[in-house]
């Protein structure tokens, strides 16, 4: 049970990650390298908020505190990364002209959204790499939560809150990118706010053994919270109802000629 348990949850929080990253992302090595390193500038912004939270003795037993400054952190790594990342465009674009790999090609990085995208689904891999990891280890067993009073949905709110901030940090790189390209920085207002929002709403989840239904309390918003920035990025992208309804129509074409 405790198994069967561990898997489904696993492919909860991170089965449509994998698929992105499958489909999307795996067959070009200039994608992958730019995914594992936007994680590794998510893990320095961890060691920033855990230096600082370690620094500051009296506030240790205060999670809003930590909380607050790893979002200020994250943030402001997600910034830095941009930088990097247009200062090695003009780098990029000649090492993909010089190379051999087929998969390399000037159009993925002249692109500038394909790197943002990128670069937040890396961002969020590694955040719900690490929100998860200890609770997917103990969820493996012996026995099960719930016998001593503690909520039995705990395990499944935590996949579900660990994929919506996977969604959320990519549909966040792609607009914080944007915004800065741009100059539209009111976006880059909207991806901090809504960022802080939703991580002081998992702090209800605080409360989940009490009241099953404060997990609710933070899991709605947050998905709500993911819907909207998910059209924000896909109209910051270039989409629209045009585009949709095209893509949409071309489907239904191939699959009836397929038929």
């Amino acid at each position: 049970m405790t198994l069967m348990e561990f898997c489904g949850c696993t492919f909860i929080a991170f089965g449509p990650p994998f698929g992105l990253f499958v489909f999307t992302i795996a067959r070009d090595p200039l994608r992958v390298i730019v995914l594992i390193t936007s994680g590794f500038f998510w893990l320095l912004s961890l060691l920033l908020s855990s230096i600082l939270w370690y620094a500051v003795v009296p506030l240790r037993d205060k999670l809003a505190f930590g909380l607050v400054f790893s979002v200020i952190f994250q943030e402001l790594f997600r910034f830095f990364f941009y930088k990097l990342l247009r200062k090695a465009d003009e780098g990029l674009q000649k090492v993909s002209q010089q190379g051999q790999d087929q998969h390399v090609t000037p159009k993925d990085i002249s692109n500038k959204h394909i790197m943002a995208y990128v670069s937040g689904l890396g961002f969020g891999i590694l955040s719900g790499a690490f929100s998860l990891v200890n609770v997917l280890a103990d969820m493996v067993g012996p026995g099960t939560i719930g016998i001593h009073g503690d909520s039995e949905y705990f395990f499944l709110a935590s996949a579900f809150l660990t994929l919506c901030f996977v969604l959320l940090h990519t549909f966040w790189g792609i607009v914080f990118f944007n915004a800065f390209d741009k100059k539209q920085y009111i976006y880059v207002v909207l991806v901090v706010a809504s960022h802080m929002l939703v991580s002081c709403l998992s702090l209800l989840n605080q409360r989940g053994a009490e009241n099953s239904q404060n997990y609710l309390g933070s899991i709605i918003p947050s998905y709500i919270i993911m819907l909207i920035m998910a059209v924000v990025a896909f109209y910051k992208a270039g989409g629209s109802l045009s585009n949709l309804k095209a893509a949409m129509t071309c489907h239904s074409t191939t699959r009836y000629a397929v038929d």
